[in-house]
């Protein structure tokens, strides 16, 4: 074990000496294996306000089943709370390499024989999803759950209700005092927010790949049995270090593929795209986004949960949750692949019945016979964007309309609440990619606002940076170039005519390439000072 390096020997007699000041017996330096808990706890984030209870049941297990829990805190963004018109949002995606970081230095410092991450939300998943690949000791995720959803007048609300009606009071479609209802009533209580937004997107796909034990993925933060399945968790950790089995043994090339199926299948976030590849890329596996839009093609959406359709996290979790998704489409699953349950997902959802029909629809009765996210390509977008195709209503999956140009979410937000954006316009914010913004902001406060007012439906938004996953309509995202590296978004000019064509999945600016070749010799990229986390952040990406 490599814990054995520091507790095994006379030469470790002062490893051991500062071990017994934490409280450890003679007992525990013995060949009881040594195990390390990442909690991300903290009493800001709704989704992780629980999960010092959770892990807790973690270290239980792991004491019970004869190892030695140690556990150390991780960094925990809210992005619901950091986006909007500051500059929170630029240290989200930034953190999830951090946590990624964080968890590679707890575990090689300190020689533990594996590791269980507890975790939520958007970016704290991925990031420990990353260090599992890194690291390759045996791991095991348990990732927080849901929230409730919240209710007022027998409508369920989430979050994303809330920054709607920001639009709604906005256009006087509704009163002061019914905000204040709607923003008292949409967050009742623990758990990610209450849609398939990313950090559930994420939780779901964790299980795909087999990280988490069945059934995790969609299970409630506050239902009694996510502590049963937490305490589970550290037993089963033990039981993975003692037959040393180690996440490249079973996490392989088709486990990533079955993770992108069931996300077309779902209709998870646009964040997908860019999570599934840097984790992927920790297992030495190559995702290209040709892949996605392969799946995409070959996957029907057979079920639609906020903000895709009028259905909660908490309806899909009592139809099944991800087994009956994988039951679903077994046919088109690699059904062999292994998991931390140590089981095959064939063995994981041959039990799997009574799924529910009006909540996860069947083959022949789907949604759509293409999944829920599509890659776009033109000459607006030649290294490709992504759209949550799910999410678009039909009238809008061909558009034609006027630019209007922002260089920042801020000046588009102004320029929303100031009702200077008109049915058939294409907003364009640009400088918010990796390296511009830096950091590729989220752009929910601008299309939420676009929803509440009335415009999801008629008006398109396109960014080099990306959307929440509660994000709806036809807000195409990861525009790539970015406009920091010069790409054609930077071309774009006041009125001029974008095209959206998702069904023939393409973006184009209806301008030559001669003059786009022109501007872009004549655009001169903004000056900016960074220093500290996010100055180091850009220069790793060079």
């Amino acid at each position: 074990m490599n814990s054995n390096r520091i507790k095994i020997g006379i030469e470790t007699s002062p490893h051991r000496a500062l071990l017994r000041a934490t409280g450890l017996k003679d007992e525990d330096f013995g060949d009881k294996p040594w195990i390390g808990v990442a909690n991300s706890y903290t009493n800001i984030v709704p989704g992780h306000i629980h999960l010092n209870q959770l892990t807790e049941q973690v270290m239980n297990g792991i004491r019970d089943a004869g190892g030695v829990p140690f556990v150390w805190g991780v960094p925990a963004i809210c992005d619901g709370l950091a986006m909007g018109k500051g500059h929170g949002m630029n240290y989200s995606l930034p953190s999830r390499n951090h946590i990624a970081d964080n968890v590679e230095l707890m575990v090689g410092a300190h020689s533990f024989d594996g590791w269980v991450g507890v975790t939520n939300c958007d970016k704290i998943t991925p990031g420990m999803l990353m260090a599992v690949g890194r690291i390759n000791l045996p791991s095991i995720i348990v990732t927080g759950g849901p929230m409730k959803p919240g209710e007022l007048d027998n409508q369920k609300l989430d979050v994303i209700s809330c920054f709607e009606a920001v639009g709604e009071y906005n256009c006087n479609l509704i009163k002061k005092d019914q905000l204040n209802k709607i923003e008292i009533s949409s967050c009742p209580g623990a758990g990610s927010c209450a849609g398939l937004f990313t950090a559930n997107s994420m939780a779901c796909l964790t299980e795909v790949l087999g990280l988490s034990l069945t059934r995790c993925g969609t299970m409630h933060a506050v239902d009694l049995e996510k502590s049963k399945l937490a305490y589970k968790t550290g037993q089963q950790i033990v039981k993975l270090v003692k037959k040393n089995l180690r996440p490249h043994e079973f996490v392989t090339q088709k486990s990533f593929e079955n993770a992108i199926m069931v996300d077309m299948c779902i209709g998870g976030s646009t964040n997908t795209v860019l999570h599934l590849p840097a984790i992927a890329k920790e297992f030495d596996i190559d995702l290209p986004l040709d892949l996605f839009q392969k799946y995409s093609d070959e996957i029907p959406n057979l079920i639609k949960i906020r903000p895709s359709g009028s259905h909660t996290m908490n309806d899909f979790d009592k139809s099944g949750g991800i087994p009956a998704i994988m039951k679903r489409i077994q046919t088109f699953l690699n059904i062999n692949e292994r998991t931390v349950d140590l089981k095959t997902v064939a063995e994981n959802i041959k039990s799997v019945h009574g799924i529910k029909d009006d909540i996860i629809r069947t083959l022949d009765h789907s949604y759509s016979d293409q999944g829920g996210l599509s890659i776009l390509y033109g000459n607006l977008c030649p290294e490709g964007s992504v759209v949550k195709i799910a999410a678009v209503d039909p009238k809008m999956m061909i558009h034609t309309g006027p630019a209007r140009i922002y260089n920042s979410e801020s000046e588009a937000i102004d320029a929303i609440m100031q009702n200077k954006i008109v049915p058939g316009d294409v907003i364009v914010i640009r400088y918010m990619g990796k390296k511009g913004a830096p950091g590729m902001p989220e752009m929910l406060s601008p299309t939420s606002l676009l929803a509440g007012m009335g415009l999801i439906d008629s008006v398109a938004l396109i960014t080099d940076g990306r959307f929440s996953g509660g994000t709806r309509g036809p807000c195409i995202g990861h525009v790539s170039p970015e406009a920091w590296e010069k790409g054609p978004i930077t071309a774009i000019e006041e009125g001029d005519l974008i095209t959206i064509d998702i069904i023939k999945r393409k973006v184009d600016l209806q301008i030559g390439p001669e003059v786009i070749r022109q501007r872009l010799e004549n655009i001169r990229i903004p000056q900016r000072k960074l220093n500290g986390f996010l100055s180091n952040y850009v220069k790793s990406l060079d």
